[in-house]
């Protein structure tokens, strides 16, 4: 679950502890083209007002007024489908051929959102089961990252702390980084011990400046598959640290600025210090797409495309994952 739709939870509690009636929309099936994956949530209130999206269409105009006019149960979740026919996906605004199931369910407090909430907030990935023919709402411990099953009778879906990025470094690169991964839904953190680099950082929304030396940070954070590293300080005494402990996590994405050759010198620095070959080899560097750009914020859109394309299982190659020519060297910081 990633925090806005944390934050659509977080409204239907408000709205519910105001004496109002809710329903949520869960997106469990699409088919075709669909503007948004299953998973997606929505909650509606008794006098129409909404928080969250199901399609970006007219599909959430439809809900408001059936809601409105009380043609949905009061007590037990329902399926309903949009575009099945191509007359009705073009009527709610849906892609070609695009089709979309989802579940309204009236809430209670049997529906276990706040117990829900609590346990995203310890960090604790949560499989929510909903019994479609009773309402019955459970609560279970769950291995598994993300997953929507549907089968007619039971809705099951996982919840979890959303990602997190830590940035190695306080510099101007690192700045446009977090503003861009934050509207990415990330947490994100800054690590910088160095003082000239901690200006301004406290008003940035959504980021935590660590001032702590960068192994130690890694160790504390207690990465885990939801998690990724980035390096940008061009300095081994900073980036190194933080390398050398994050590929023995199991973040999804690891990875350090610079060139291709002064990557391929990182590594072999690596193996000194306890990291075996596998996990030096797993080091993105130079880190990103190769997307030709040379600014900071475009430098910061490659990683985070690179970020988004391996967090999603997306296969990288080709020219834009091709840094054979890249072979300036960098020098470390004094």
């Amino acid at each position: 679950m990633n925090s806005m739709d944390v934050e659509v939870i977080r409204t239907a509690m408000v709205w519910m502890d105001r004496g109002h009636r809710v329903v949520l929309g869960t997106v469990v099936r699409t088919w075709g083209s669909s503007p948004r994956p299953p998973g997606s949530l929505m909650v509606i209130r008794d006098d129409g007002q909404v928080a969250g999206s199901l399609s970006g269409g007219c599909i959430e105009d439809d809900l408001i007024d059936r809601v409105k006019r009380g043609e949905l149960s009061a007590r037990l979740p329902q399926p309903v489908v949009y575009g099945a026919t191509a007359e009705e996906a073009q009527r709610f605004g849906l892609p070609c051929g695009g089709t979309v199931q989802i579940v309204l369910e009236p809430l209670s407090a049997g529906s276990l959102l706040r117990e829900l909430l609590a346990a995203i907030e310890q960090h604790r990935v949560t499989r929510r089961r909903l019994e479609m023919t009773t309402g019955l709402v459970a609560l279970l411990p769950s291995s598994e990252s993300d997953m929507v099953q549907f089968d007619g009778q039971v809705l099951q879906t996982v919840h979890g702390p959303r990602q997190r990025l830590l940035i190695i470094g306080g510099g101007q690169l690192s700045r446009y980084l977090a503003s861009m991964a934050v509207m990415l839904d990330f947490g994100v953190t800054v690590c910088d011990p160095r003082e000239e680099y901690h200006e301004g950082w406290a008003a940035m929304e959504g980021v935590t400046l660590s001032r702590a030396m960068p192994d130690d940070l890694v160790i504390a954070m207690n990465l885990d598959a939801r998690s990724a590293v980035v390096a940008v300080t061009h300095d081994p005494k900073l980036d190194d640290l933080a390398l050398m402990e994050a590929l023995k996590t199991p973040a999804f994405y690891v990875g350090a600025l610079g060139s291709r050759r002064n990557n391929d010198a990182r590594r072999l620095r690596l193996r000194e210090f306890d990291v075996s070959q596998a996990e030096a080899a797993a080091l993105r560097g130079p880190v990103g797409l190769n997307l030709g750009g040379r600014t900071p914020p475009e430098i910061a859109l490659a990683v985070l495309a690179e970020m988004t394309a391996v967090r999603h299982g997306v296969p990288l190659g080709g020219a834009l994952a091709d840094w054979s020519r890249s072979d300036t060297a960098c020098q470390a910081v004094a």
